[in-house]
């Protein structure tokens, strides 16, 4: 074939690919090769071919032979990937990444494109295989190609961050390879190059992944901390570079400057980090901050375990002699050691061998015992064999510890600590014999050792006095150990011992101390003699160089003497720190040295560290009471911090010992300082004692120092203090020589107290003239006086030249000190007030107070009211508006802002004044509040508005204004508009003698002013207060002194008329008021008030016409209509009184206090128709009505008991809701509630917590003025003892009755005029009570000569009489068994019944003497004249009481046998009567008992009695009695199975009695 027919043959063999026909294909393939056995296109169509024909090995001989035919080709290389890319061969995918390989390499140039392809698939086969060199090598070249292709930053910087998340991976590989970590580094810090911006989010995770790379690269520590470095510059709020370096230089033992940088860094941004903890810990540890290095380690062991951190903190611990702590310490550390940590193991354990050791004790010897077994090889360490011995010696085995030392002294010979561990043993044992042979014996083996001599010499030294002077003993052998060993320093230590104390040689001494110390730098001992030595010969640079010495090596707890030595040299020169440190440890070594606290304290105090300097004078004083200086101390740092009434007791203590300056300077500036708080709360009496004593004290430090300007300028400040209080309380008394006068002191008014405050500032300039502020404080006193000479308004030129002096005095300050932002302000101040006013300069000096000083609140406010009193309202506006941004709580630009407010009428007025009197009270603030609260409470349209209850009952503005304005009353006494204000506000809160009082000075100041209508409004208030006080004549007085051309003023003369009792002359007066009446509402008021004159002259006709002429209006008032209701409930005219009630529902809901008025009409009306039950359920229904409203609760807990005591539970109830829900309504309302309790039966033996007598002493500790409480005391108190007859004990409050009695009259005395008659009422109530408990006591002679008593004073007293007679009779009694009364007795005491006919009590009692003697026809009738006497009160519980009585007395002749049918009929016919009126259970078992009687054996007897004794709603008597009865009825039955159930039913209920009696009826009937 020619090259033509090889074309064709190509040509048809793409055809037959195209048309899928492989093997055709192939034959045309294998014809080219034929002719052309190289053509690189027939080859590469073969490897088509068989690889679709699934031949892969003919694909691949096919492929790899056209490549190596011409490798530049892509066809064969692109058809062998094809091919291993779809071939599941090994072989074939080992061979594929070559084949990628060189496709990258081919289309590098030709087809970018494809080249990406070829690398994402090679780069996912590498990752795959985790060859991260190759895939680093890849990714390289496929950034440099799209370099080459200049693509933009971002495609780089995304191509560099996949780069470095695919090779992070290999950071955790075992086997890391170098260049691949260098390529991901450089991945890194190319990204980080291209970012932008920087500093950026995305930087900063960047940097933050490139740390973390490193730091898992030890070998790239230094880049680390670069990187590190680098990061904290761009984000130094960042902690995760601080953690990686605080943990390199942690693991690293790094404490440089950069170290500890990024320790307390860290610190600052992770406070709870533990790595910066135990950073700072070490390097504390490193610098001998022990202390700090604990507490540091203790805090970072506490969030992170590390051993090398806990043997670093046991270390720290040992070095404060903390032993106990370093051994738990080296035990945590010894637990968290790893195995490579042989090292640091072996050393924690070692150091806790040796703290347990040092600590001393039987269990820590055993522990020390326990940690030497666990030491490798401590068997072969003489020194670890030592602390054994020693260990044994703690633990108390001398024998072991003697063994011990035996052992090592034979086998190290040469080791001295096996002698000195003999000699400790035969020392513990205390045979000093033993010990002195011991140590001959080791010399005469060893003669050369002087330490055998030294010990001996030690030992002899030790023996005593007798031993010491012997110089052929201590002596002769220390000289001995000297010569033989000149290097026993302890040796040289004895023989200064020797001749400081026994030869009296100084020189010598210092000597041999010195040569100790020069060879033992640890011999405190030695050292400190030798320096005390050196200081007593002045050899001064010698004893600070053993004191330098010893500090350097000093360990704490130790060295005392040193530390506490170059302490003082420090708190000497100034280096205050340094001295804190060196005195700590000084006290480390001897906490209880009181000297060196009050050194530590002097050193605190240099430093500022108040606080701490407290603590130490406050221990120094403790140690040593009688030190002046610890206490001074002390107060001076009390009074810097502001606690001045703890510093006055401190002074004053130093003071009452002797006269100390500065005690007494401190003591008058602390008084001064309270004085000012005081008159801040506007507490000016308490300022004024306390300036008093201020200035007593003050001068009698004068008196000490004249020459201390400091004095005089205190006393001028004490003095200038009384220019701020009122003029009525500044009353001093001055020392004659500070008052210019002789002889005695003298009382000073405000403004001679301020001339004497002159004086004091001219004495101090004299002393120091250079002080501008002895200039500024002159210049405030006289602005002071100037002030006072404005008040007066008595000298106009005195006041203008007092201001002209403060302004110079002021112009010298500025002149000696212009940058004190305090006196520009000074003089702007007085250059504006009255008298001046030279506003310009006022502005120039306030400005230019505000640019030396730019935040100064005071100046702004101060150029604020300036601007504000020449009308600049915005400038003004402005300056209120800095000055609240400069300070949010100074008080007066708040007060301007108020000002402001009112003057261009905002509503925000009254909020800004309130606001004022929250943060300060300040007069101005203080007034503006009170006036528009006033001004509010007068506006009667908008009570239901939102705004009044927010501004007036939300934010409790009556009682807020009242106490700020009595403030501003106290310091302002001249101001009459703010005691009107005051008056009104205290008629508000029902204050009435405030009231009274504040009118009354309000009256007296307009009187003086001759201000004509102020003053008519005063007298109209000021005669309303006295009508309320009670003080009707002078109420009269003062009406008649206004011109009564005012309704109010007219209807109160009125008022004021009738309460004095002068009915005509107060209808007169209505009548003039009716005539200025001006609308139909005040007619109404006035006819109201006409009616209930007449009502109370007895013209009843009268006043009903004038309340039927008011309900005719077109708008009638409810008030009329009430007193219309009331009218016919007092006079029993229901019609009427159901009339005007339905009449006043109809008016609508109304207020509160309406809601509370009509249902107690409700109530009043259904009980004057005798429906008793609908009383209470009426109080109920108003009270679900209104559950809100506490009066209402209190008014069903007061109607329960009268009307339903059944329910006196549910009452008791109401009463506590009432309490708790108001504290008004609930001092009444425990009074109801303990009555209530009183009906329960509640008393402490059921219910020690809840009941009556609790309840009473509760209501007396909050109304102790209110007569009923004592009354409800009284009946509590009754009912206890009453409680403890019935149950045998001996009652506990006897003898109260006379006490209690009184108390209750006293108050009695004391109740308004409209109370008196309920009040009297009570007291004779009382006085029964009284008696009652008395007769009940068998205190029957102090009944009796109590009612004598009464008697004397009231001869005709019905109810005394009574009890006169029951006392009597009682007697008679008593004083035989079965007396028998005679005829004229028993008149008396009918007739004396007969006296008291309303009280059912009597005839009760008069019915039970009846019975008595027998006479039951007689106690009958009296029973039915109670019950027909309580029918015609009304009285729903005494109808019971009598009818159940009646019905006992029957019951009683029944079962007596009395013969006659008409006593069981009289028992039917009260029972019935009583349940008619509502249940009883006592009517029940009355009925009971008589079927008991009748039939006995009868079953219908047994039912009944089962009924009432199985109950669980009965009473407790009702239920014993009942049961006492059925078993009766039983055993006579012989009924044992039901017995036995009432008995068992006995033991759950707690009947004793029960089961005694049923043990009598079982011995009787055996």
């Amino acid at each position: 074939m020619s090259n033509k027919e090889v074309k064709t043959a190509l040509k048809s063999a793409r055809e037959a690919l195209k048309n899928k026909e492989f093997k055709e294909a192939l034959k045309h393939c294998k014809a080219v090769l034929k002719l052309e056995k190289h053509n690189y296109n027939a080859w590469v169509f073969i490897g088509l071919a068989a690889s679709e024909l699934e031949q892969a090995d003919q694909a691949q001989t096919a492929y790899r032979k056209a490549a190596e035919l011409e490798p530049e080709q892509l066809l064969a290389w692109q058809g062998l990937a094809n091919l291993y890319e779809k071939t599941d061969q090994w072989d074939f995918k080992v061979e594929l990444p070559n084949i990628y390989q060189k496709l990258v390499e081919l289309c590098a140039s030709s087809d970018k494109n494809k080249c990406y392809e070829m690398i994402s698939k090679l780069s996912d086969i590498y990752q795959t295989d985790k060859e991260y060199l190759k895939l680093a090598k890849v990714w390289l070249k496929l950034i440099q190609l799209k370099e080459e292709e200049a693509v933009d930053k971002k495609e780089l910087l995304q191509l560099w961050q996949q780069m470095t998340q695919l090779l992070s991976d290999c950071l955790d590989e075992q086997e890391r390879d170098n260049e691949t970590r260098q390529h991901l580094i450089t991945a890194f810090e190319k990204a980080m190059v291209l970012m932008d911006p920087v500093p950026g989010e995305q930087h900063k995770m960047a940097s933050a992944d490139y740390i973390k790379c490193l730091s898992k690269l030890p070998q790239e520590e230094p880049k680390m901390v670069d990187a590190c470095k680098s990061m904290l510059s761009l984000y130094p709020n960042q902690s995760y570079p601080l953690e990686v370096l605080c943990s390199h230089y942690f693991k690293t033992g790094v404490q440089n400057e950069d170290a500890v940088s990024c320790f307390s860094r860290l610190l600052d941004l992770a406070p709870n980090c533990g790595l910066g903890h135990l950073g700072l810990g070490t390097k504390a540890l490193q610098e001998g901050r022990f202390k700090d290095a604990i507490k540091d380690l203790a805090q970072g062991l506490k969030k992170m375990s590390s051993s090398s951190g806990w043997c670093n903190l046991a270390e720290a611990q040992f070095k404060m002699q903390k032993y106990s702590d370093c051994a738990i310490s080296c035990s945590q550390g010894v637990t968290g050691c790893v195995s490579r940590d042989d090292e640091l193991r072996v050393k924690l354990l070692k150091m806790k061998l040796e703290a347990l050791v040092r600590s001393g004790g039987d269990a820590a010897a055993d522990q020390a015992l326990e940690t030497f077994s666990q030491i490798p090889d401590s068997e072969k360490d003489p020194v670890l064999i030592s602390l054994k011995g020693q260990a044994y010696i703690n633990k108390g085995r001398v024998d072991d510890a003697l063994k011990v030392s035996s052992e090592l002294l034979a086998s190290h010979p040469d080791v001295t600590q096996g002698l000195i561990l003999r000699a400790l043993a035969h020392l513990a044992q205390g045979q000093h014999q033993l010990v002195e042979e011991s140590f001959l014996k080791a010399i005469s083996q060893s003669p050369d050792c002087g330490e055998y001599y030294f010990l001996l010499g030690r030992l002899y030294w030790d023996m005593g006095e007798e031993t010491r002077k012997d110089r052929s003993k201590a002596h002769t052998h220390l000289l001995t150990a000297a010569k033989l060993d000149p290097s026993l320093g302890c040796v040289f230590r004895y023989l200064g011992h020797y001749y400081l104390h026994v030869a009296n040689d100084l020189d010598r001494s210092r000597r041999c101390y010195k040569k100790a110390f020069e060879m033992d730098n640890n011999d405190a001992e030695s050292g400190a003699a030798s320096v005390d030595l050196s200081m007593k010969q002045d050899d001064m640079d010698t004893a600070l160089a053993i004191l330098l010495s010893v500090i350097e090596k000093a360990t704490p707890g130790s060295a005392k003497w040193a530390w506490m030595r170059r302490g003082l040299y420090y708190l000497k020169i100034g280096e205050h720190q340094q001295a804190v440190a060196d005195l700590q440890a000084a006290l480390r070594a001897d906490p209880e040295d009181w000297v060196c606290w009050e050194c530590l304290g002097e050193a605190y105090l240099n430093r500022r560290s108040f606080t701490a300097a407290l603590k130490a004078f406050g221990k120094a004083h403790q140690l040593q009471p009688a030190s002046i200086y610890s206490v001074y101390q002390a107060a001076a740092i009390k009074q810097t911090l502001g606690k001045f009434k703890e510093a006055v007791a401190e002074y004053l203590q130093i003071t009452a010992q002797q006269d100390y300056v500065p005690a007494l300077k401190g003591l008058g500036e602390c008084q001064l300082a309270l004085a000012k708080s005081l008159m801040e709360d506007c507490r000016d009496a308490g300022a004024i004692d306390l300036i008093q004593q201020a200035i007593k004290n003050l001068f009698r430090a004068v008196e000490m120092r004249p020459d201390l300007s400091c004095l005089w300028k205190l006393l001028g400040d004490a003095c200038t203090a009384v220019g701020t209080v009122s003029p009525d309380v500044a009353k001093l008394l001055m020392p004659a020589p500070l008052a210019g006068l002789e002889n005695q002191s003298h009382t000073l008014n405000q403004a001679q107290t301020l001339k004497v405050g002159e004086r004091c500032y001219a004495h101090a300039l004299k002393l120091m003239p250079e002080v501008p502020t002895l200039w500024n404080d002159l210049g405030l006193n006289y602005y002071r006086q100037s002030s006072l000479s404005c008040l007066a308004q008595d000298d106009r030129n005195s006041q203008s030249l007092l201001l002209e002096k403060a302004q110079q005095c002021l112009k010298k300050a500025i002149m000696m000190d212009s940058g004190n932002h305090s006196f520009w302000n000074a003089l702007g101040v007085i250059s504006m007030s009255k008298g001046l006013e030279n506003f310009a300069m006022a502005q120039h000096c306030l400005i230019k107070s505000i640019q030396v000083e730019a935040n100064n609140v005071v100046a702004w406010t101060n150029l604020g009211t300036l601007y504000l009193k020449n009308n600049n309202i915005e400038l003004a506006h402005k300056a209120f508006k800095i000055a609240q941004s400069l300070e949010p709580l100074y008080v007066n630009c708040w007060i301007g802002q108020a000002l402001i407010a009112e003057r261009v009428g905002s509503y925000d007025t009254m909020d800004l004044f309130r606001h004022t009197t929250e943060l300060s009270t300040h007069m101005e603030g203080v007034k503006g509040y009170a006036y528009w609260v006033c001004s509010t409470l007068l506006d009667k349209s908008n009570r239901d508005s939102e705004l009044y209850r927010y501004n007036i009952v939300q934010m409790n503005a009556i009682s807020a204004a009242q106490v700020s304005l009595s403030k501003y009353t106290e310091r302002i006494q001249s101001d009459p508009f703010a005691f009107i204000m005051l008056g009104y506000l205290n008629e508000h809160l029902h204050l009435k003698r405030q009231a009274l009082k504040a009118y009354k000075r309000a009256v007296e100041l307009l009187t003086a002013m001759s201000s004509t209508e102020e003053l008519a409004f005063a007298l109209g208030s000021y005669g309303r207060a006295l009508c309320t006080a009670g003080l009707s004549e002078e109420a009269v007085c003062v009406y008649n002194s206004t011109p009564l051309q005012e309704l109010s003023d007219l209807a109160g003369l009125a008022l004021a008329y009738s309460r004095a009792g002068l009915i005509p002359e107060s209808i007169n007066a209505y009548e003039r008021a009716l005539t200025l009446a001006s609308t139909e509402k005040e007619k109404a008021y006035v006819l109201t008030a006409q009616a209930l004159l007449q009502h109370r002259q007895g013209n009843l006709d009268s006043a009903k016409t004038l309340l039927f002429k008011c309900s005719m209006f077109k708008e009638p008032i409810s008030e009329s209509l009430l007193c219309l209701c009331a009218l016919g409930l007092v006079h029993s005219d229901a019609t009427l009184a159901a009339a005007a009630l339905t009449e006043l529902l109809k008016l609508g809901p109304g207020s509160v206090k309406v809601v509370e008025q009509r249902c107690l009409l409700t109530c009043a009306l259904l009980a004057l128709q005798g429906n008793y039950s609908a009383v209470q359920r009426e109080a109920s229904r108003a009270v679900h009505s209104n559950p809100g409203n506490p009066s209402l609760w209190a008014l069903l807990s007061r109607l329960v008991p009268q009307y339903h005591p059944k329910k006196a539970n549910g009452g008791a109830i109401a009463g506590r809701v009432a309490c708790l829900s108001s504290m008004t309504q609930g001092k009444r309302a425990l009074l109801y509630s303990g009555v209530n309790q009183l009906a329960n039966g509640r008393h402490s033996g059921e219910d020690s917590h809840r009941n009556a007598l609790k309840t009473m002493q509760r209501a007396v500790l909050l109304c102790p003025d209110d007569p009923a409480t004592w009354a409800g005391l009284m009946a509590a108190c009754h009912t206890e003892n009453t409680s403890c007859y019935l149950s045998g004990s001996a009652p506990s409050r006897r003898g109260l009755e006379q006490t209690l009695m009184s108390v209750v009259s006293e108050k009695v005395n004391n109740v308004e005029e409209i109370e008196r008659p309920l009040a009297q009422a009570l007291e004779g109530w009382v006085l029964k009570q009284a008696m009652t408990g008395l007769m009940r006591g068998g205190q029957l002679e102090q009944a009796e000569a109590l009612c004598s008593q009464v008697l004397n004073v009231s001869p005709e007293h019905p109810e005394v009489m009574l009890s006169l007679r029951q006392v009597q009779c009682q007697r008679l009694l008593l004083a035989g068994g079965g007396v028998v009364l005679p005829d004229p007795v028993l008149e008396q005491l009918q007739k004396a019944v007969m006296m008291n006919p309303t009280n059912l009590g009597a005839w009760h009692w008069l019915a039970e003497v009846f019975r008595n003697q027998g006479l039951l026809l007689q106690a009958v009738m009296a029973y039915r004249q109670s019950l027909q006497l309580a029918s015609q009160l009304g009285l729903h519980s005494s109808q019971v009481a009598s009818l159940l009585r009646l019905a006992l007395l029957a019951l009683g002749n029944c079962m007596a046998g009395v013969p006659g049918n008409e006593w069981t009929d009289m028992i039917i016919e009260a029972t019935t009567e009583v349940l008619k009126l509502g249940s009883s259970p006592m009517a029940l078992l009355f009925q009971a008992l008589l079927q008991y009687v009748n039939k006995m054996a009868a079953r219908d007897t047994r039912r009944v009695l089962e009924r009432l004794a199985y109950s669980q709603d009965l009473p407790v008597t009702v239920v014993q009695v009942s049961s006492w009865y059925l078993l009766r009825h039983l055993h006579a039955k012989n009924d044992q199975d039901l017995m036995n159930g009432l008995l068992q039913n006995a033991k759950v209920n707690g009947d004793k009695r029960l089961l005694e009696f049923y043990s009598l009826l079982a011995s009787s009937s055996s």
